[in-house]
């Protein structure tokens, strides 16, 4: 692939609000370990608002850095913020109390680099830093068609993406919980060319102070409101769509809508908040799930979700299980 000093390969898109400084500087210096020259990589920096700024630590990276301050307005805000900015052919977004990991992120370059039309990259994620790095062949597919057969995995930082095939797409602003879910399944339906590596490339903290752990009341609801938004998003835009990839949206909007009554029960161990909330999902269309055979796990909750003591049972007993990843 020929890259040229006046466009970078990949802007990286950090956004920060109230975190630990030393956070962020181990995530910019994790970035800055990969093997891109400097006009191979930009390096932007969205401080959403913080109460304190950054800056005097950033000084230290002069040039290597773009840093950008704004009225706090939510991370979907930042990335939107990040984009408008951004001017590399591909764009990767990383959590600023997140870092990259060399040896696997660097398959993942070797796919940009080295591929044709490549469109987006996909990749796991560690809580470890020290992961086996094992080389992987992987043969493209384009994105409707992993999604038709595929559980995907919906958060922004799992994937590093050409600039260009985003067309005008954005993040819904005022989401705060689940707002990768809407941008990433819509993304990948307009990638013709997609490389889906296991490669554990990310490092995600997943610590007490991250928005997931807020388990107050008020909290709690907008989790579930924001992820009862995000599937009638999604589904609104089914109609709108190609036979083939309203298959593929459908796929992720039923395992979208499992995920939700599941976190209905752990969340709010409420049977009165289960049943008005599985109302609006039935009014919405979106309820019974579609008799679909996506996975055993979907198929076993689909047939507990369709009668009254299956969902008596799952109220009694998925509090007490462990959820998987």
């Amino acid at each position: 692939m020929n890259m040229k000093e006046d466009k970078p390969l990949i802007s990286f898109i950090i956004t920060y609000y109230n975190l630990p400084v030393q956070m962020l500087l181990e995530c910019i210096d994790s970035i800055l370990a990969l093997s891109l020259r400097p006009f191979e990589r930009e390096i932007i920096i969205i401080d959403d608002g913080s109460d304190q700024s950054p800056i005097n630590d950033l000084m230290r990276y002069g040039d290597d850095i773009i840093y950008v301050r704004q009225k706090n307005g939510g991370v979907s805000v930042a990335r939107n913020k990040g984009m408008d900015i951004a001017t590399g052919t591909y764009i990767q977004f990383v959590d600023g109390d997140d870092q990259l990991i060399t040896a696997p992120y660097e398959q993942c370059l070797d796919i940009v680099r080295y591929q044709q039309n490549v469109d987006m990259v996909l990749f796991d994620f560690s809580p470890d830093a020290h992961v086996e790095t094992i080389p992987e062949s992987v043969l493209p597919v384009n994105g409707s068609t992993y999604m038709r057969n595929n559980n995907i995995h919906g958060a922004a930082w799992g994937y590093l993406f050409r600039q260009t095939i985003r067309g005008e797409l954005v993040f819904t602003p005022h989401i705060q919980y689940g707002e990768d879910e809407e941008f990433t399944a819509q993304l990948l339906l307009r990638a013709e060319t997609i490389y889906p590596l296991k490669a554990k490339a990310y490092l995600y903290h997943n610590h007490e102070a991250s928005v997931t752990h807020q388990n107050d009341p008020i909290s709690k609801q907008k989790r579930l409101d924001d992820s009862f938004n995000i599937i009638k998003s999604l589904n609104s835009t089914t109609d709108k769509l190609a036979h083939t990839d309203r298959l593929a949206m459908q796929r992720r909007i039923a395992q979208l809508t499992m995920d939700y009554i599941y976190n209905i029960i752990v969340m709010t161990r409420s049977p009165k908040e289960l049943d008005q909330r599985v109302k609006s999902l039935y009014e919405n269309g979106l309820f019974p799930l579609p008799d679909q055979s996506y996975t055993t796990k979907y198929k076993w909750f689909r047939r507990m979700t369709n009668s009254k003591l299956g969902m008596k049972v799952l109220l009694y007993t998925l509090p007490h299980i462990k959820h998987e990843r």
